[in-house]
């Protein structure tokens, strides 16, 4: 029988790939992303309109978008009814389990996202990809096997999925809980006049702080006086303290990922240049860097946050994006350091000597064959630098130099909470301050594991090592 088959993978076009592919696995990917981003889109607009220096009338319309998990989908809000139960909450729950509810969804939902993506992902390696192979597999299959980068990616995700969806995963709003309590009322049943009664969001949280003292502290996982569930408990201006955290890790997303890009581009536009001019220009970037990160990073950063605390940069979502400015022009010599080495290599192989005989642009040299190489050293030190940004902004605002209030921080937390540490308030400081270390080590054990993924010579396992060792190979 003769071979009939199309020619190798190698010599056909992608044209014809396309026609070869099955087009019902690519609707059907297609239709599972569309029904998974709808009913969640009003999230990530929202979450869009929140980051982004857009008016107040921007972010109104975008709180308007209907959202699936949301809190007026499951609420968790109700009051107990001595014989009836719980009324106002969602089929009838506790607002514990409502808003436990509501939070294992959303997480479910993220993983499912995430899932699709990797799906995704597969659908393209097998059936569009002109390449059978690509060292970037290679990477995929280390990474599989490194305990501790994927442990980093877990964290990594649930903050990111915390961020992204804070509004609804908090058990109340901001605009509730600290902006303007005493615009909002909460029903709850008095003992002593056994009826149900109204007071203001306000109001009843003067009655439910956490001072430290008996009778005055609603620790985590308790309710207060007024049948509202406190997964972390309250501050000490009763205000919730899981509300203030969940916020508070978007805003520290925000102005990481801001720093991070804008460091990130200038760093990899000054290595491209580097390694393709060389000699005085790459000596006088070299100069620039070296005069640069002489200077104290957090001195400069306080400073430079006092000076221009007046501006207009400074009311751009409370200081965020003047936060993160600063850090990304006191960082990136860093993130450049890192990259140059790289790129220098790259730029003395042969075939960047053979785009420049063909006459390509410089422009279109580095783009084409030397970022592809440094991208990847690029993602390690830029999630290893994120962590650092957040603990510096948190850092500024434990001193009150960072996120002006009423936008939640998590540095402040810890600030407001450190008096109370010894206390029965020990909550306030103690769980915004471990979420931001386990939250710091996720980024740099992510950073390690795809650092150790990119570097092949990382994928001997010790008993490979051992046998490599015993037989003279290696060197």
């Amino acid at each position: 029988m003769t071979d009939t088959s199309s020619p190798s993978d190698a010599n056909v076009t992608v044209r014809t790939r396309l026609d070869r592919i099955p087009i019902s696995a690519t609707r059907a990917w297609l239709a599972g992303a569309v029904l998974l981003i709808l009913p969640e889109v009003g999230a990530l607009i929202q979450f869009a309109a929140s980051a982004l220096p857009l008016g107040e009338t921007a972010v109104a319309a975008a709180d308007r978008i209907p959202v699936l998990l949301s809190r007026e989908t499951i609420p968790n809000q109700g009051t107990l009814v001595p014989g009836e139960g719980w009324q106002g909450t969602f089929l009838g729950l506790s607002p514990a389990r409502a808003w436990g509810l509501r939070v294992g969804l959303i997480y479910l939902y993220g993983a499912l996202c995430l899932y699709w993506i990797w799906r995704g992902y597969l659908l393209y390696r097998n059936r569009y990809r002109t390449a059978s192979w690509t060292p970037f597999d290679d990477v995929v299959s280390r990474f599989r096997g490194h305990r501790w980068g994927q442990f980093g990616l877990l964290v990594v995700l649930a903050f990111l999925i915390l961020a992204v969806f804070a509004p609804a995963l908090g058990p109340t709003t901001l605009e509730q809980n600290a902006i303007d309590p005493y615009s909002y009322e909460l029903d709850y049943y008095d003992d002593d006049t056994g009826d149900i009664e109204t007071i203001t969001v306000g109001a009843a949280n003067t009655d439910t702080t956490s001072q430290g003292i008996e009778g005055r502290n609603v620790g985590p996982l308790t309710y207060d006086q007024y049948d509202r569930f406190h997964p972390f408990g309250t501050l000490p201006s009763g205000q919730d303290l899981f509300t203030q955290v969940a916020l508070g890790a978007r805003v520290s997303l925000f102005i990481g990922l801001l720093a991070i890009t804008i460091s990130g581009v200038v760093a990899t536009s000054l290595a491209l240049i580097s390694a393709y001019y060389g000699g005085l220009v790459d000596l006088a970037i070299v100069l620039v860097s070296d005069a640069t990160q002489s200077l104290p990073q957090l001195l400069v950063v306080i400073l430079l946050s006092v000076v221009l605390s007046q501006t207009w940069l400074a009311g751009l979502y409370s200081g965020g994006v003047l936060l993160a400015l600063i850090f990304a022009l006191t960082g990136w010599p860093s993130l450049w350091r890192a990259v140059r080495g790289p790129a220098l290599q790259v730029s003395e192989r042969t075939w960047v000597d053979a785009a420049d005989s063909y006459g390509l642009a410089p422009k279109t040299t580095m783009r084409r064959h030397i970022l592809p190489y440094i991208v990847g050293y690029l993602m390690v030190y830029a999630s290893m630098s994120l962590g650092g940004i957040i603990i510096g902004v948190s850092g500024l605002s434990f001193l009150g130099l960072g996120i002006s209030s009423p936008t939640p921080e998590w540095g402040r937390l810890v600030d407001v909470g450190q008096p109370l540490l010894t206390t029965m308030s020990w909550h306030i400081a103690v769980l915004p301050g471990t979420l931001l270390v386990i939250v710091v080590t996720g980024f740099n054990a992510l950073g390690d594991g795809v650092r150790d993924a990119i570097d092949a010579e990382t994928d001997l396992s010790s008993e490979e090592e051992t046998s490599a060792a015993a037989s003279g190979a290696g060197g």
